[in-house]
């Protein structure tokens, strides 16, 4: 996925949260958990798993090398604060507007791939599955974002 990424700057902040879908059945919860560059608006790292500690970590561990010591800014989730640097991370609320841009992804994941939508009858079969879809998605979302941001700065 990282053949996509514009190069990181220094000055980028990684914007991180995570939401949750169904995979076999409503009682399957699986959250996927997104690393999203503020400046580019590319999603940099993603997981899919548990809402837990360990999967924080599948998900700090999946950042890209030149990605892996910016800022980063999340909810109040205290996975974040355990698994992130405390120099460089950052709880946040909502009403700062430091993460509306990871948010605003989720609403379109939710909105443009059905297995994502909060009452669905469209559920994976497989967590195999799953994460392929949205692995595809964001293959494609990564290079509509690259494009439109080299549009845009040359």
């Amino acid at each position: 996925m990282s053949d996509e990424l514009l190069d990181a700057h220094p000055t980028d902040v990684l914007e991180l949260d995570e939401l949750w879908s169904f995979v076999k059945a409503r009682r399957h919860k699986v959250w996927t958990w997104i690393a999203l560059c503020h400046r580019t608006r590319q999603v940099v790292a993603y997981v899919c798993g548990q809402r837990n500690d360990k999967t924080c970590t599948d998900l700090r561990c999946r950042i890209p090398t030149s990605y892996f010591n910016l800022a980063t800014c999340s909810d109040y989730w205290s996975s974040y604060a355990e698994v992130f640097d405390p120099d460089t991370h950052r709880s946040v609320g909502k009403h700062t507007g430091l993460t509306n841009h990871v948010e605003r992804f989720n609403a379109t994941l939710r909105n443009r791939l059905g297995r994502f939508t909060r009452k669905t009858l469209s559920f994976s079969k497989k967590k195999e599955n799953h994460e392929a879809v949205l692995h595809l998605f964001l293959l494609k979302y990564n290079q509509d974002m690259k494009d439109r941001w080299l549009t845009r700065h040359i």
